[in-house]
């Protein structure tokens, strides 16, 4: 019989529908046990399988309550549905189970970015700053949010103070770099990531990022992604 270690193995290589057999087939002899539903739930929502995702992180919730990191899961499928009141409201519930931890913040910023709360974003990022005053990545995707509101000087600021907390030195050059490309969220929830593609009108994550990549807790992981998106997508003009 397939393990979980297994399972797991094939998620991070991409190979979702192999993985989602394994988890499958562990359900069926443990069909509550919350790691397992977890990771089948992220597998699905990768897949594009919303509907089926969404019962598992609410079978998880029903045996836990309280765990601010499921609710916080269940809320990017709901968004992924375009149930945003919803997917907002459990993430007001996390951090409120959850208030000392900055990624709290910085993921409710990410959504009300997402839902045009641009003002509402950079406050929660303003927090997750406050909370952690090295994490480039809050500095730089409230870059991203201030940009969008033409705060040019802002940005700047945020965009440089990103770049000094994780070593990155911009390579100097003689003429101006012409259309570069957008500089992309520096972090996504893990379900964001392959979604299928929409059209051009609508909601769509894998269209509005050209690298996404979730990195959480270690700074020096998170360094180094920072500095490829940056080397290899070159910056905004600020």
């Amino acid at each position: 019989m397939s393990d979980i270690n297994q399972g797991i193995s094939l998620y991070k290589e991409g190979k979702f529908e192999e993985a989602l057999g394994i988890f499958n087939q562990l359900l069926t002899s443990s069909p509550k046990q919350p790691l397992l539903l977890l990771h089948r739930g992220r597998i699905l929502s990768r897949m594009g399988k919303l509907d089926a995702a969404l019962e598992d992180f609410d079978l998880l919730i029903q045996a836990d309550n309280y765990n601010a990191d499921f609710i916080s899961d269940r809320a990017v499928v709901l968004h992924l549905l375009k149930r945003n009141e919803e997917a907002l409201s459990e993430l007001d519930r996390a951090l409120n189970l959850d208030p000392n931890n900055p990624y709290r913040y910085s993921s409710r910023a990410f959504l009300k970015d997402r839902i045009g709360d641009l003002e509402g974003a950079i406050t929660d990022y303003d927090k997750a700053i406050e909370m952690d005053p090295e994490d480039a990545i809050s500095y730089n995707n409230k870059g991203l949010v201030e940009e969008k509101l033409g705060y040019k000087e802002r940005s700047k600021k945020s965009f440089d103070k990103a770049d000094k907390l994780v070593g990155y030195q911009p390579k100097s050059t003689d003429a101006p770099e012409v259309n570069p490309s957008p500089k992309p969220a520096a972090e996504t929830p893990e379900q964001l990531k392959n979604q299928p593609s929409k059209a051009p009108n609508e909601l769509s994550f894998s269209n509005y990022w050209k690298t996404v990549g979730k990195v959480l807790g270690d700074k020096n992981t998170r360094a180094e992604f920072f500095s490829f998106i940056q080397s290899k997508l070159g910056k905004k003009n600020k």
